[in-house]
């Protein structure tokens, strides 16, 4: 059983949680459900059926922006006048456990890892309901689990779908090669390594051109929408450019192509406009 497999090691929690501490803060509380409504302060969080998720207007008091100032104090980058004007709109969509999991201090081999974190950018390749509907769906194979931790809607909406503190299983037989050389954590003894350990990952929703496509097809692109939520979620974090990353480039399989069409100068721009690093 899994839990067999993992019951000597501990999760990582301190580590990890002081690069996302805005992550941390903000979607490690109980998920709201389908069917219910919360309200603080001006925050009203209520369903949007087609979608399925709860959803709010309510920018002032997104735990985002409630913790982004204690954030900011611990890393490198400060945010600028840019990052605060612009205000995404966030859900959270509760998926179902089997498609996430624990952060780990040691590999399947008792080594103590310390690699520190990337962001790996994807795309759903479907809409962003079917994705979360993909999510939610039992699984009881290793090989069949799946999630991202967050997911960007074409209208610009954050959906955190995973706390940042869990593993998303985004990415599998995966490395990431750095300035400090190939990175890679196996932490199941029945799979491959993977960045999984060490990563957050981010997905896009596929404009309706580029849906249920295969290979390495080009779409129309992504929203700006897509790219301002995208560059203002990262700029919470102090995730350096270089360990900001695409799900085809730590593949390993050959298979993955995401997120197609992205273009990441335009993505660098606005996210330099969004996070200034801090003098000394």
């Amino acid at each position: 059983m899994k839990a067999n497999i993992f019951r000597f090691r501990q999760p990582i929690i301190a580590t990890f949680g002081t690069i996302f501490l805005s992550f941390l803060l903000s979607v490690s509380h109980p998920y709201l459900h389908k069917d219910t409504m919360a309200t603080s302060n001006s925050l009203v969080a209520f369903t949007e059926t087609e979608r399925g998720f709860a959803i709010s207007d309510g920018v002032d008091s997104n735990p985002m922006e409630q913790t982004k100032t204690s954030l900011v104090a611990s890393t490198a980058y400060k945010t600028t006048k840019a990052f605060e004007q612009y205000k995404p709109r966030y859900a959270v969509a509760k998926i179902d456990p089997s498609n996430y999991g624990d952060r780990y201090s040691t590999d399947i081999h008792g080594k103590t890892l310390n690699n520190q974190p990337i962001a790996v950018l994807h795309e759903t390749v479907g809409s962003a309901t079917s994705a979360i509907n993909t999510f939610r769906t039992p699984q009881s194979s290793d090989q069949h689990q799946s999630s991202y931790h967050a997911l960007i809607t074409l209208d610009g909406m954050i959906v955190y779908l995973v706390p940042s503190d869990k593993r998303a299983f985004g990415a599998g037989n995966s490395v990431f090669k750095s300035s400090w050389g190939i990175e890679t954590v196996q932490t199941n003894p029945n799979l491959p390594a993977s960045v999984n350990n060490f990563a957050y990952h981010i997905s896009l929703e596929t404009p309706p051109d580029g849906r249920n496509k295969s290979g390495n097809s080009y779409h129309s692109g992504y929203t700006d929408s897509q790219y301002k939520s995208l560059a203002w979620l990262l700029a919470l974090s102090s995730i350096p450019d270089e360990r900001i990353t695409t799900h085809k480039n730590v593949d390993l399989s050959g298979n993955r192509f995401d997120p197609r069409s992205f273009d990441f100068a335009k993505f660098l721009e606005i996210l330099h406009t969004y996070r200034q690093p801090t003098a000394g």
